[in-house]
């Protein structure tokens, strides 16, 4: 019989000051059955103090103390992969996929870090071609299995209604009109021809935001504030965090939110929590 599977993604912003600050209290209550996690910025061993009782699979930034993706889950894992695409990609820490069983259906489970880039420099050079990877890469998914989830902190805010001051932010990385254009290709009918913001065409890959399908078109909401100024206290933020779905996936959301600390000081990551209930199972 199917069951609901509670998934949560978050950008933990150093998974060991997260559970200082509360992480854990909130996992208490959260009833999160799989986790998908962003900069860890922490070794396996120190990932799974952090996270007792979960069971962990992890890929590590070559940088130490730097980027760092991870699944977090109540169940083992079946197979885990960790290559987005071939050298000289940067997707280390980045990217990692997780098979699961869930009463005789496979799910897979992806968490996404992409990266921020900055307009015009080598950063932003990195950052097209992770999404070029990504692109390569979900269409695969699909193929293998109708159940999957990318999910993560993809800094890219797609529409203006995912940034408050979107017109102070056309020029920067995150909101440009060539980043904008990939998620016009994610989220396009499949197989369609899909002109994107930028004016490019490309095929679309059929797959669903989530949180844009579940809360319709309205401003946000939001999911990351900068920490400086009273951004988190005016909701001056961009809705940076997904669960981008296959569409037989997509159409089993009986719940998605946006988990906001009550007030600033009670943040436990700049990021909050996207938790989705799914429907999984024979």
């Amino acid at each position: 019989m199917p069951r609901r599977v509670r998934i949560a993604s978050v950008n933990v912003n150093g998974i060991r000051a997260a559970t200082r600050k509360g992480m854990l209290e909130w996992l208490d209550d959260a009833d999160v059955d799989v986790m998908a996690l962003q900069e860890v910025r922490a070794t396996e061993e120190e990932l799974r103090a952090a996270l007792p009782g979960w069971e962990v699979v992890n890929d590590e930034a070559l940088a130490k103390g730097r980027a760092g993706v991870a699944v977090a889950s109540r169940m083992p894992s079946v197979e885990v992969r960790r290559v987005l695409g071939p050298e000289p990609l940067d997707s280390a820490g980045r990217w990692i996929e997780a098979d699961f069983d869930i009463d005789g259906e496979k799910l897979v489970v992806v968490s996404a870090y992409v990266h921020t880039g900055e307009a015009d420099t080598p950063k932003q050079d990195a950052k097209w071609a992770f999404l070029d990877a990504m692109e390569r890469r979900m269409p695969q998914l699909g193929a293998e299995t109708p159940l999957a989830v990318v999910m993560g902190d993809l800094n890219v805010g797609h529409r203006e209604l995912d940034i408050r001051n979107w017109k102070g932010n056309v020029k920067k990385a995150g909101f440009l009109p060539r980043e904008r254009a990939y998620f016009d290709r994610f989220l396009g009918a499949q197989g369609s021809e899909v002109t994107g913001v930028d004016g490019s065409t490309g095929p679309g890959l059929g797959w669903v935001d989530v949180g844009r399908r579940f809360h319709g078109d309205i401003d946000g909401p939001y999911t990351w504030w900068s920490m400086r100024g009273r951004a988190f206290d005016n909701d001056t933020g961009w809705r940076i965090d997904y669960h981008l779905a296959t569409p037989e996936l997509g159409a089993r959301v009986t719940d998605y939110r946006v988990v906001r600390a009550p007030s600033w000081d009670t943040r436990w990551s700049d990021h909050s929590p996207v938790v989705a209930d799914y429907t999984i199972g024979t």
